[in-house]
């Protein structure tokens, strides 16, 4: 176990050494989500649409499974933080049962949902029959998510970040490898196509899987008493990260159907740009999973200083590194999407949402950073709210008025949003910070007396 730093020591130090793992490990998950639709959309136009169609699917399996994730990290990192080891065994065994049944749920769910979604979120029949065709092996197949999310959370919470690090770089090489030999056979492997690039996910997935588990898998509880319990806290404490992803589902379904309006092209771009902020948002994602484990164990501990200090230097790192960001996105928004479509209506669409979105992403700093906090120290209320503010409550109704006037700008809604979110973020922290600066000063007194 390796939590004991977390209480003690530079925070800026603590920061940089379990921060570059979980970063190095999401960059190749990024540069994955790039390679794998740059070589879909060699194989056809309607399979990289098929891609973006699907993403808010597969984002919802994901939003379950690291959700559940991280609920098992923050209770884990609690009963570290309290000593109690044989609980956080516990913790992590009623969380692999859960990643199991989740996945049971959704693979039935989807499989017989998705050709009634994929026919309301495109047009062409060919993108309806791509869509389908890949949604039903990676849906049916996401075991291996489950399990490696649940893991990933159970090592982190006792300060391994190398292990998971090492699991999504073998993961997504390997789905980077397979995804050419799949997609457009090699040798004695038939060309597969769309289906091709659904099962190179699958086997880096379970590739994933098999890394964390040898370290991070733990005996489920056999009382049953026990395990409801444990079961009810861990939703406790990951039900906020569960919505706040859901809602980023919700948001790019309606988002869809809405630029499906328009063309497909339109829907392209919007699935592109996710791909690109995985890759841009790197420091901010990496950072909001490392402060979890290293607030909720400082907050266990009454440390309130140190929490405000751990959450203050978080958004400094994230704001300065979201700045090549905005200068790509500014600068050479064509070229991006000139990487994964030669189609002139893509370009020049995405063109001018790249420009757009990215003068957002300084205030998605504190739209998505803050809500991680409140989630750390307990206030669920409070990080909920945020996270739907920015993706349902502003999000949606600002994209669909803009979208009456024209595509060119729909994309508004992502400043809007990220303004308007970030602000009322930033109020609260503000707040809750003086609340714990008035608790010390009381503490203080109480002392001399």
């Amino acid at each position: 176990m390796q939590t004991e730093d977390f209480g003690t020591g530079s925070i800026g130090r603590l920061l940089l050494r379990i921060a570059p793992p979980v970063m190095l490990s999401q960059l190749i998950q990024a540069l994955y989500n790039i390679v794998d639709s740059y070589f879909v959309g060699m194989y056809s136009g309607s399979g990289l649409t098929a891609l973006s169609v699907m993403f808010p699917v597969q984002f919802i399996i994901t939003a379950v499974a690291i959700g559940t994730g991280v609920g098992v990290n923050t209770y884990m990192a609690r009963l570290y933080a309290h000593g109690e080891e044989k609980r956080a065994d516990e913790v992590a065994g009623t969380g692999t049962l859960l990643a199991i049944l989740t996945w049971v749920i959704f693979a039935l769910l989807t499989w017989f949902l998705l050709p009634s979604y994929a026919s309301i979120s495109a047009k062409g029949v060919d993108v309806i029959r791509d869509t389908v065709t890949y949604g039903r092996i990676v849906c049916a197949g996401s075991l291996g998510i489950f399990l490696e999310s649940i893991w990933t959370k159970v090592l982190q919470a006792g300060g391994n970040m190398r292990r998971p690090m090492v699991a999504q770089i073998v993961g997504a090489v390997t789905n980077m490898v397979l995804d050419p030999i799949f997609i457009f056979g090699l040798g004695p492997i038939p060309a597969m196509g769309i289906a091709g690039a659904a099962y190179a996910t699958l086997i880096g997935q379970y590739a994933a899987a098999v890394i964390t588990g040898a370290k991070g898998f733990r005996a489920i509880p056999k009382s049953r008493a026990r395990l409801i319990d444990h079961a009810k806290k861990i939703y406790r404490w990951g039900y906020p990260n569960i919505l706040m992803q859901l809602s980023v589902t919700l948001y790019i379904i309606i988002l869809n159907i809405i630029l499906a309006t328009f063309s497909d092209a339109a829907v392209t771009v919007l699935g592109l740009y996710y791909k690109y902020q995985t890759f841009f948002f790197i420091p901010l994602l990496g950072l909001q999973t490392c402060i979890i484990p290293v607030l909720s164990y400082n907050y266990a501990r009454s440390d309130y200083r140190r929490c405000t200090s751990i959450m203050n230097d978080a958004l400094l790192i994230s704001a300065v590194f979201m700045l090549l960001g905005i200068f790509c996105f500014e600068v050479i928004p064509g070229e991006l999407i000139g990487l994964f479509s030669r189609d002139t209506e893509v370009i020049e669409t995405g063109t001018v949402a790249f420009r757009i979105i990215g003068t957002s992403f300084i205030s998605a700093v504190f739209s998505l950073l803050l809500p991680v906090f409140f989630q750390a120290i307990g206030k669920s209320v409070a990080s909920v709210l945020l996270a739907l503010t920015r993706q349902v409550f502003c999000l949606i109704p600002i994209f669909y008025l803009f979208s009456l006037i024209g595509l060119s700008y729909t994309w508004l809604a992502f400043p809007f949003s990220e303004t308007i979110a970030g602000a009322i973020g930033l109020t609260l922290y503000v707040r809750t910070t003086r609340e714990w600066k008035r608790s010390l000063a009381g503490e203080s007194v109480a002392s001399l007396s």
